[in-house]
């Protein structure tokens, strides 16, 4: 089995007029920070978020009327599984969607309310998938594959035909790899129209699955981990996606957790627009390596946008301490009425804002008669916070960072 430039190309005519035809727009400010030449393809603008949408779809418009009555079935983490219940909905196909048990709540219920009947089990995709396929056999169902299947990897190559449509002259693709359906796809489709093109994959440094296998390493040995890109956190990539993405390939990069939190931080920020982990990953691979793309025309693809709302916020806040926007200050004094007023209004006066105080007396290494102060402030940046704490210096109150 191989997929063609011709799959993909079927695959476009037939999502005209039922899916997103996403824009793909060029960021100054991302170009500015990278010191590449910035292009992104928003595919978090699809109904349910992601881009999987493309996939599942173009493999449930190709089943036929038998097997849309058995009803389908396929283990996800959540965007191959809201797509897939969304537009299974829409042709009346009863579909069942098993996601591990660390899936995002967000995705859970999203899933639930497309229609699809949700069951959770396993800790990860793998095992997921297992039980996927245990229920598939005991019901009857049709299995549809996040990624290890030529009619989804079809769909996902659409992806690169309306790139490369509104900016013919990319130059380098970075493309996350979970099983790898996406790279598989797009790999395909960009590789004929634009042979020179550079595909770049890119995995989060705790599921090196792909890697590994370039290496000939048992993936699953030293594999896992809490990444915030838990829909690429696969530990075994796909056998058919590895086989026609491999040749494609110029590189695969392995990308560390901090970098995937500050592209997500960037998107919010600078384009004002929400991304996952995973969806985010192109955005990280620029930030972690910026020597392989710098001064490189890029198209980067918003894979999705699904992150639960807890965890942006944290990861918002996050972003503010490590651009010491956000810093907690150790103070030490004497105990006496005052203090604290006169520590906060140096703060106030150097315009800096007072998000939380801790008091503690009880604290043993600090004298009987004083008073140890957490001051949490929010400041426009690091040399601000500097000066707010050369201010206190100066006028007797010493402050540490905490």
């Amino acid at each position: 089995m191989n997929l063609t430039f011709d799959d993909i190309l079927a695959a476009q005519a037939r999502l005209k007029g039922h899916i997103e035809r996403t824009p793909c727009r060029p960021s100054r400010t991302l170009s500015e920070i990278t010191g590449a030449e910035v292009w992104v393809k928003f595919e978090n603008l699809q109904f349910t978020a992601a881009y999987k949408e493309r996939g599942a779809l173009n493999k449930l418009l190709q089943l036929t009327d038998a097997e849309k009555k058995r009803g389908v079935i396929a283990a996800s983490a959540g965007n191959h599984s809201q797509g897939l219940a969304y537009h299974a909905a829409r042709l009346g196909i009863p579909v069942t969607i098993v996601m591990p048990r660390s899936t995002p709540f967000v995705k859970v219920q999203q899933t639930r309310n497309h229609g699809a009947e949700v069951v959770l089990d396993g800790d990860g995709y793998d095992e997921a998938s297992a039980f996927a396929r245990k229920l598939c056999d005991e019901r009857d169902l049709v299995f549809v594959h996040p990624f290890n299947d030529i009619d989804v990897m079809a769909g996902q190559g659409t992806v690169a035909l309306e790139m490369l449509e509104d900016v013919p002259d990319l130059e380098v693709l970075p493309v996350p790899i979970g099983g790898g359906g996406l790279i598989a796809g797009m790999a395909t489709a960009a590789k004929h129209v634009k042979p020179d093109i550079r595909i770049v994959g890119l995995e989060p440094a705790m599921y090196p699955s792909f890697t590994a296998k370039m290496r000939g390493v048992n993936a699953g040995v030293g594999t896992g981990g809490a990444t915030i890109a838990e829909g690429i956190a696969v530990k075994q990539v796909g056998d058919l996606t590895y086989a026609i993405a491999r040749p494609l390939i110029d590189d695969v990069l392995l990308v560390e957790e901090p970098f995937f939190e500050r592209a997500i931080a960037l998107y919010c920020n600078v384009e004002k627009t929400v991304a996952e982990g995973a969806g985010a990953g192109a955005l990280a691979a620029l930030l972690a390596y910026p020597e392989r793309f710098r001064g490189k025309k890029c198209g980067l693809v918003i894979t999705g946008g699904n992150i639960d709302t807890r965890l942006l916020a944290s990861v918002l806040t996050r972003e503010l301490v490590r651009d010491q926007r956000l810093v907690s200050l150790r103070i030490i004094g004497d105990d006496r009425p005052g203090l604290l007023a006169t520590v906060s209004a140096i703060i106030g006066g150097h315009g800096a804002n007072i998000v939380e105080v801790a008091h503690n007396r009880l604290a043993l290494d600090v004298p009987a008669k004083g008073a140890e102060f957490d001051i949490m402030i929010e400041t426009r940046d690091a040399q601000h916070t500097q000066e707010i704490m050369d201010a206190l210096r100066q006028q007797g109150y010493p402050p540490r960072a905490v």
